[in-house]
């Protein structure tokens, strides 16, 4: 079988759930944050399978084994005055790396945009994290040093909400 036809991207569907923790779990330790884990497959259920999920996943299939996914919601720019997509997970198994997985899932996301008319696609890298910053400049990405992110969580956002 050819590569082209040995790789499917679906919909992640509701019996999906434990494989996507597995998944959000393998990213975590790749990252060195399986400490900062705490979904729950009831939580990934909850919010991927609900009747108006706000969040979406895509698992990757290489001659129908699940080999990695994308897990992604819509954004809006005010500048721009469109929505676009904030890929927050992007995932393959070690041994298949190399073999287009990541860069057909982020086509297929990409093609989501075209499609839906959308502004931006966008997502985080690590900054230690070289083999995944130089493929996604080689996939066009552009850094965005000039930028900080702000969080607020736990017993500060208690705080904040008064």
């Amino acid at each position: 079988m050819s590569s082209e036809t040995a790789l499917t991207i679906r919909p992640a569907l509701a019996a999906d759930a434990g494989l996507v923790l597995d998944f959000v779990r393998a990213l975590a330790d790749y990252e060195k944050l399986a400490h900062e884990v705490v979904a729950t497959e009831a939580d990934i259920t909850r919010e991927l399978f609900c009747d108006h999920p706000k969040v979406f996943c895509e698992i990757a299939e290489w001659n129908g084994k699940p080999v990695g996914f994308t897990l992604w919601f819509y954004t809006f720019s005010t500048f721009q005055g469109r929505h676009g997509i904030w890929l927050e997970d992007l995932y393959v198994d070690p041994v298949m790396r190399g073999k287009g997985i990541g860069k057909a899932l982020l086509v297929n996301l990409a093609r989501r945009c075209i499609t839906e008319n959308l502004g931006r696609f966008e997502w985080w890298v690590l900054d230690w994290n070289e083999p995944s910053i130089d493929f996604y400049k080689s996939q066009g990405g552009v850094m965005q040093d000039e930028w900080t992110k702000v969080r607020v969580e736990g017993e500060a956002l208690a705080r904040l909400a008064g």
